[in-house]
């Protein structure tokens, strides 16, 4: 070790020292709080709330339209990944906007001609998977409603027969400002399970279906932006200009710079750049240290953190880089707190404990990949191992990921790839079952945390939680130990 002339070791040895999320613990307090009444809705941008502080990465294995969908129905915020066309991006985000509206809009929605015949609408309403379709001309006039128990099983009509001669003709309609009660009222009144909605000429413009309202009231706690759409967000790379207008274009709530090392000069231009071409929510990642928070923090309206905590992250070992997940939120909040910007705190986290710990270090919400990536609505299919279930799961720094579209995630190009020098692997995480189930633990788990600490909401907590550090051998005696597991419980595995 060499030392200056001073005599005094160089300061690169003067090493600080940083923590995870196995290096602490919230400290237990006086409390008043019942878990099942903690309220964790929370911030994820300036101007974007949720319900519940989780987000799914933005992974090629884990979030699509469908988990993007179910997220939103659940609370939180799913992010679709951008290994995908900049058409395709735009059409996911659709998908979820529409994935639950209230009204379905004309362009979706399945009718029928007064000309065609009987059978050749029974095989479209067949084909199309729909029970009934309204009846317009060629104006789109409404002219009645048919369904499968007016033409099934050719009781009264010949599959030849003329739709006219078999529609109703008496339609219950509705104007295109009706709410959800109104149109289940119209439907409980008079018996029916759908309502063409039409403007002031009768003509067509949207469905309403019974399956579509009971749908919005199951799930009342849902994401939805101002209009009633799911909310969701989409990553783009670090100069994806054209890729984060044309999601905005499409509906999207938050655009996420995609990058593994966003304290850039390149990325930190680019990504301003973007913000002031976008109306979404811009937030900016991902950054790790109080300085990088300092220099994006001016013009993004959310900033993720995460320099190589996540479960198939190898940036840390490839690179030699990285910082631990605690101190790096911590850092970073300390810094956006001033500013008013929420902080996402993405990857690294296995249990329910260690979201409620990231909350505690200053994140206002959690980002997270493998906990979402065995569940039914993330993309792949289950494959058996050794008798167990599981699916696919892929770090968006690992070869297969670069080479299909993120190599410049990583600020990488390759022709080939072999040239590329990957900073992930590709794994297997075990299969979970529903979203729902997850993250009903995922969220209880982190509940509980606040009910230790003695606060009621989100803020409080990060107001009043504080950590105390543990050894090695608290680590191992905060796990089960000395036993041998015979009954799995659902919000905890060793593995």
């Amino acid at each position: 070790m060499a030392n200056d002339e001073s005599g005094v070791f160089s300061r690169k040895l003067e090493v600080p020292e940083a923590l995870t999320f196995d290096d602490v613990l919230l400290r237990p307090m006086e409390s008043r709080v019942e878990p099942d009444e903690a309220d964790v809705s929370t911030r994820v941008s300036r101007n974007v709330e949720l319900q519940i502080p989780i987000l799914s990465a933005a992974m090629d294995t884990v979030t699509e339209s469908d988990l993007a969908a179910e997220m939103a129905r659940e609370g939180g915020l799913g992010v679709l990944h951008r290994n995908m066309t900049v058409e395709e991006t735009a059409a996911e985000i659709r998908r979820v906007k529409r994935a639950d509206e209230l009204v379905i809009r004309r362009e979706n929605v399945v009718t029928a001609a007064p000309d065609q015949t009987v059978s050749d609408v029974d095989e479209m309403m067949e084909r199309q998977g729909v029970s009934g379709a309204p009846v317009v001309d060629g104006d789109d006039a409404v002219l009645g409603i048919i369904s499968g128990t007016d033409i099934r099983p050719y009781l009264e009509v010949g599959e030849s027969d003329a739709v006219r001669e078999a529609m109703t003709d008496e339609v219950i309609t509705a104007a295109e400002d009706v709410t959800a009660r109104e149109a289940l009222e119209l439907m409980y009144d008079h018996k029916i399970e759908r309502v063409p909605v039409v403007d002031d000429d009768n003509r067509l413009v949207g469905l309403v279906t019974m399956q579509g309202v009971l749908q919005r009231r199951e799930h009342g706690n849902a994401a939805r932006d101002d209009d009633g759409a799911l909310r969701v967000g989409a990553a783009v790379g670090p100069f994806e200009e054209e890729r984060a207008v044309a999601a905005d274009e499409a509906g999207v709530d938050v655009v996420f710079i995609d990058c593994a090392h966003a304290h850039n000069a390149s990325v930190l231009d680019s990504a301003r750049a973007i913000t002031g071409s976008v109306e979404a929510d811009v937030v900016v990642g991902n950054v790790g240290t109080r300085e990088a928070a300092e220099a994006a923090v001016d013009f993004a309206d959310g900033l993720k953190v995460g320099i190589g905590p996540g479960s198939i992250c190898t940036t840390r070992v490839v690179s030699g880089a990285g910082m631990p997940q605690i101190t790096a939120v911590a850092e970073v909040a300390d810094v956006a707190a001033d500013h008013d910007v929420p902080v996402i705190a993405d990857g690294g986290i296995r249990y329910s404990g260690d979201a409620i710990k990231a909350i505690a270090a200053g994140a206002d919400a959690v980002m997270l990949g493998s906990y979402f990536a065995g569940t039914d609505e993330a993309p792949g299919r289950v494959i058996t191992m050794n008798g167990k279930r599981y699916k696919q799961y892929r770090g968006m720094g690992s070869v297969g990921a670069m080479s299909e579209g993120g190599g410049d995630r990583y600020l990488k190009d390759a022709d080939e790839d072999e040239d590329f020098v990957p900073e992930g692997v590709e794994a297997a995480t075990p299969y979970k079952g529903s979203l729902a189930s997850e993250l009903n633990q995922l969220v209880g788990g982190m509940r509980s945390g606040m009910g230790y600490v003695g606060a009621g909401t989100i803020p409080g907590f990060k107001e009043r939680a504080e950590f105390v550090r543990v050894s090695q051998a608290g680590q191992t005696e905060g796990h089960p130990h000395d036993v041998t597991i015979t009954d799995e419980a659902p919000n905890y595995s060793p593995e």
